[in-house]
């Protein structure tokens, strides 16, 4: 496997692209993406000039996930925004490797910090169907992953939660944002 730059004019890598979103997130976010023209969209935006777009390729280059980077704050902070990985090759270590990449990418373009924002539409955690505005800190303390939410992947990466933003998705389905700094803090 590699990774490099997905460039307007790739239209093999945009479609494969924009397949991967469809079914990467039909499960659990099916709102996200819910047809291709949606994930077709999606992926040309992520090749706008201000943001990164960056694909792992098997040996039969083929795209089997992506990440896209978009500069936020004057470029010092990156929000991560989206990231998907072929089904049958999850839990390889493909993800991982793409956040550490986007994370190099980001430092070279001057950046210091990535965030990313992951839904919990399906009570995925301990943090839906409850009022967040009552004892919030404690919450966030104590989440629990129910149903395989995403959130601790990135914790594994050295994400941190920075916030929660209540009721984003319907009463009860929060947004949890994570955040990672990307630089040495004391340098």
């Amino acid at each position: 496997m590699k990774i490099k730059t997905m460039k307007k004019g790739d239209e093999k890598y945009i479609l494969q692209a924009a397949k991967l979103l469809v079914e990467g997130f039909k499960d659990n976010w099916p709102n996200a993406w819910p047809d291709l023209e949606s994930a077709m969209e999606e992926v040309k935006e992520c090749l706008g000039e201000d943001r990164i777009c960056r694909i792992a390729i098997d040996e039969n280059d083929n795209v089997i996930g992506w990440i896209g980077g978009i500069s936020r704050y004057n470029g010092n902070v990156w929000e991560l925004h989206p990231i998907v990985v072929d089904n049958q090759h999850r839990n390889k270590g493909i993800g991982r490797q793409l956040v550490k990449d986007l994370e190099e990418q980001v430092r070279n373009r001057g950046g210091t910090t990535i965030y990313a924002g992951t839904d919990d539409e399906n009570n995925m955690t301990s943090l839906s169907n409850v009022d967040l505005y009552d004892n919030l800190l404690d919450r966030i303390r104590n989440i629990k992953n129910l149903k395989g939410h995403p959130y601790e992947f990135y914790l594994k990466l050295g994400f941190k939660i920075i916030g929660v933003l209540p009721d984003a998705n319907g009463l009860g389905k929060p947004d949890i944002f994570l955040g990672k700094r990307v630089v040495d803090w004391t340098k």
